[in-house]
């Protein structure tokens, strides 16, 4: 059980205005239906966190720390990039969006931004410390949710306030920042 709290503690703290965090709440925004979001959060990270022991041990045996370092920071460069084009749904598609495609959207979406991010490596970490492994991933699954969901609910109640345009740039602003960070900080 302490392995389940220590898990949890750590990756909640570490979500916390995490770009993960950002995604759900631009999803909330988006779509407004909570619960796929939620699911696709669930689902995620449950894959993504049950793999990053082993998937962390391996890249750092087949990649050097700085190779890591410089993917890292130019694909937080891209997505700043990115974040600068409008998506081409309109607000009437994002509407219809079926709830399975707002679900299958949100896993995809977050599972690819799980993917050397610091939660991530902080369950590769927990897992190498602690055991069990269900408890690592439980814990670290249970932080990402107590971090998001409620980004999730408040971003889908209050979407018609939110700027998209000014949230657009302020997304790609910090995105960009993270990058030039992490590539300066070598």
């Amino acid at each position: 059980m302490q392995t389940l709290l220590i898990s949890l503690v750590a990756v909640a703290f570490a979500e916390v205005g995490d770009k993960t965090q950002l995604l759900a709440l631009v999803l909330a925004a988006r779509y407004r239906k909570p619960w796929p979001i939620c699911a696709g959060i669930l689902v995620a990270t449950l894959i993504n966190h049950a793999l990053a022991g082993e998937a962390g041990v391996l890249l750092a045996q087949w990649l050097s720390p700085e190779v890591l370092r410089w993917l890292l920071g130019l694909s937080f460069i891209s997505v700043a990039i990115w974040a600068l084009f409008p998506d081409k749904l309109g607000a009437d598609e994002a509407q219809r969006a079926s709830h399975s495609s707002v679900f299958v959207a949100t896993a995809i979406g977050f599972f690819l931004a799980e993917m050397g991010d610091r939660t991530q490596v902080a369950t590769a970490m927990i897992a190498a410390h602690y055991q069990p492994l269900w408890e690592v991933v439980a814990g670290t699954t249970l932080g990402m949710l107590a971090a998001n969901v409620p980004v999730v609910f408040l971003g889908a109640r209050f979407a018609h306030r939110l700027p998209m345009r000014v949230t657009r740039l302020l997304a790609s602003a910090l995105f960009a920042a993270l990058g030039v960070l992490i590539l300066v900080r070598g």
